[in-house]
């Protein structure tokens, strides 16, 4: 009888945790696509930013339409924003007149690609060759949610890696040569 007691209560514990957490919710409820704003997404590149929630989606035109802004949302919560700009000339995100864009911005080291990058607490600008008919050059523009939680410093690392991994498919989907 001195052991029920002190079993019973354990599983009592146990099946009140159980409940609690399931009454939480919580979770990716969502399929995330492989396409989205018109170019191929990397779940990989994407998931830091993803969020718990319902509905996966995506909000404004494909960006290969031309100038444009696209936006990606797990239920009312903001993922990541792309904008994209066709241009006739070649702009340094490091130059000062970029520099209201970010916060803490830093460059980027190396591009695989002919272009200019840089990355702020929140956002990436790069600037890239495209030597399409209607564009020499594009840039696109990551912005994640300010409400980003994380340290910085990977959240930084992962805005580049993204916005690495997003350029080329822009670049492709426009149809630059270079």
């Amino acid at each position: 009888m001195a052991n029920a007691l002190p079993r019973t209560a354990t599983c009592a514990l146990t099946i009140g945790l159980a409940l609690s957490l399931a009454a939480c919710g919580g979770g990716r409820d969502y399929a995330v696509p492989k396409e989205a704003c018109g170019v191929a997404i990397s779940e990989k590149a994407l998931d830091p930013f993803l969020v718990d929630g319902k509905k996966f989606q995506v909000l404004g035109k494909p960006l290969a339409t031309g100038v444009g802004n696209c936006a990606i949302w797990v239920d009312e919560w903001l993922v990541v924003n792309l904008r994209l700009e066709k241009v006739d000339k070649l702009y340094d995100p490091m130059d000062e007149s970029e520099e209201f864009r970010f916060k803490n911005r830093a460059k980027t080291a190396e591009l695989p690609f002919d272009g200019l990058g840089a990355v702020g607490d929140f956002n990436a600008m790069v600037s890239a060759k495209c030597a399409a008919p209607d564009a020499k050059y594009v840039i696109v523009y990551v912005e994640v949610s300010l409400k980003s939680t994380g340290e910085v410093t990977q959240r930084r690392e992962n805005i580049e890696s993204f916005a690495l991994d997003v350029v080329p498919k822009v670049k492709k989907a426009l149809s630059c040569t270079a």
